[in-house]
């Protein structure tokens, strides 16, 4: 496994306007700017991955104000006790897009952030809390407890919500590949556990943010 120093080098061949491309990467807040995000936010951040997930991102963002008004601005305590009326409502309103399954999802991860609030206090001090080492243990979290918040979709919720996130691109999981840290996509603990530990090893030796680290593997592909 090569020094990320040395994998920035590979980056830098591929684009020599490397530096000027690494500020387009979402800047990780810090843990008491995570901590001050409203538990709506974290709704909303949410609902707007899982409903991009498959779909045109674009439509997803021009009906979004629709959305907002549509789900009570995401207000967890509201969604969260939303009735089959609610959900009827949400299927036959335009200003969103009609997916039954995924309007679901939401009313279930409102529940989802109901019950960490409950102990935590706000979902932003639960996120806040979590270890950056352990990004693969935040992702079982909400893969789990949460609602189609798998996989990718639950990458893009921490990295575009600020927490410091990699995201476990094709052009990244090719760059672990390639520094021999895994041998396909991971799928298994051993595998995840490894990608983990890269990260962390990368993120001790350059003092470099996991996003920043992540979107420097995926440009050192091509």
């Amino acid at each position: 496994m090569r020094s990320f120093e040395d994998i920035r080098e590979l980056a830098l061949g591929h684009h020599p306007d490397l530096g000027e491309r690494l500020k387009e990467y979402y800047t990780p807040r810090s843990r008491d700017e995570i901590r001050a995000v409203p538990d709506d936010r974290w709704l909303a951040e949410m609902t707007k991955r899982v409903f991009q997930s498959g779909f045109v991102w674009k439509v997803i963002e021009a009906k979004w104000d629709g959305f907002e008004a549509a789900f009570d601005g995401f207000d967890p305590a509201r969604v969260g006790f939303y009735s089959d009326e609610d959900v009827e409502r949400l299927i036959s309103d335009t200003r969103i897009v009609r997916n039954g399954q995924k309007i679901m999802a939401t009313i279930e991860n409102a529940q989802m952030i109901q019950d960490v609030v409950a102990e935590h206090g706000s979902f932003g001090a639960f996120l806040a809390d979590w270890p950056v080492d352990d990004q693969i243990g935040l992702q079982d979290f909400l893969g789990k407890k949460g609602s189609r918040l798998g996989g990718m979709t639950g990458q893009y919720v921490l990295r575009f919500s600020g927490w410091d996130a990699f995201i476990l691109s094709g052009d990244v999981v090719a760059a672990l590949i390639r520094e021999g840290v895994i041998d396909k996509t991971p799928t298994s603990k051993k595998a995840k556990a490894a990608v983990q530990d890269a990260f962390n090893h990368w993120r001790a030796e350059s003092g470099q943010p996991q996003a920043l680290i992540s979107r420097t593997l995926a440009m050192s592909i091509g």
